[in-house]
């Protein structure tokens, strides 16, 4: 590809030694880049203010929303009847200061010019430790730009199909009285999905970071196996944190971090056998 092509040719050049200020001089363009990219992405979900609050946003709070309907469609194939349907989300969301709207438009305009940039973050911070990698080492990790991004927005994509409506439903009907109403106020909400929502992507890169630690010496398969027990422990821990205080929310978290852990230890186990090979 182009890109590797010319960072072929930069690392092929002449070694100068480059100084620490070199260092940094390199590092604040490619986090300006990053910055860069932060913000166009920004100002794209900025203008689209109608898809990203009324449809992103709001979507889960919609009793016609598609993890909803898949669940009611499950409950009339199993019970036959509507014991999974959402008929009501139990809550309704408020704004209660003069700035509110406006500042968590732009709160929610920059998580999602984040999102967006995810893959070019990614790429200027590969490009910026690629220099100092020998050619073997580059070729071991080729393509850890992609599988982190798939991995991140995969992430993404099951916090907010699956994590957020769970929780929001439950959390919403939840009552300790027939008199208390849910009113919930915006900000809340949006700190609630955004939040869910992004942690599960930044949590669903493990087997990335197991990689490194692999590569380093840090972490081994057999270290992995070993601890089995503790790692699932810590796991358990995790989805408490990330998720609401809700059980179903906790157990939808727990699966896919205990399924990457597996394959994390069968990352791990390659990255021995291809040292060994050497």
């Amino acid at each position: 590809m182009p890109l590797d092509q010319e960072d072929e040719l930069l690392h092929d050049q002449d070694a100068k030694e480059m100084s620490f200020f070199d260092h940094v001089d390199d590092l604040r363009k490619h986090l300006f880049r990053a910055v860069v990219a932060i913000l166009v992405g920004t100002i794209a979900a900025f203008v689209q203010k109608s898809f990203i609050f009324d449809t992103l946003i709001f979507g889960p709070k919609r009793t016609d929303f598609w993890t909803y309907r898949m669940l009611c469609e499950l409950s009339h194939k199993i019970y036959h009847d509507d014991t999974m349907c959402l008929s009501d989300i139990g809550f309704v969301v408020s704004n209660i200061t003069m700035s509110g709207q406006f500042t968590q438009h732009m709160f929610v305009a920059f998580i999602a010019g984040v999102i967006l940039a995810f893959p070019f973050i990614l790429l200027e911070v590969w490009k910026f430790i690629r220099p100092a990698l020998k050619k073997s080492e580059r070729n071991k990790v080729r393509g850890i730009v992609f599988y982190s991004s798939i991995l991140f927005f995969i992430g993404i994509l099951f916090g907010y199909y699956f994590l957020t409506p769970v929780s929001l439903s439950f959390l919403g009907s939840y009552r300790v009285s027939e008199e208390v109403i849910n009113e919930i106020n915006l900000e809340s909400y949006i700190d609630f999905v955004a939040t869910l929502t992004l942690a599960t992507g930044i949590v669903f890169e493990l087997p990335i970071v197991v990689f490194f630690l692999a590569k380093l010496g840090v972490m081994s398969a057999a270290f992995m196996k070993k601890y089995r027990r503790h790692a699932f422990l810590i796991i358990l821990i995790i989805a408490a944190i990330v998720t609401p205080p809700d059980v179903t929310s906790q157990i939808l978290m727990t699966i896919p971090l205990y399924g990457l852990y597996e394959f994390s230890i069968v990352i791990a186990n390659r990255v021995e056998k291809s040292k060994r090979a050497v």
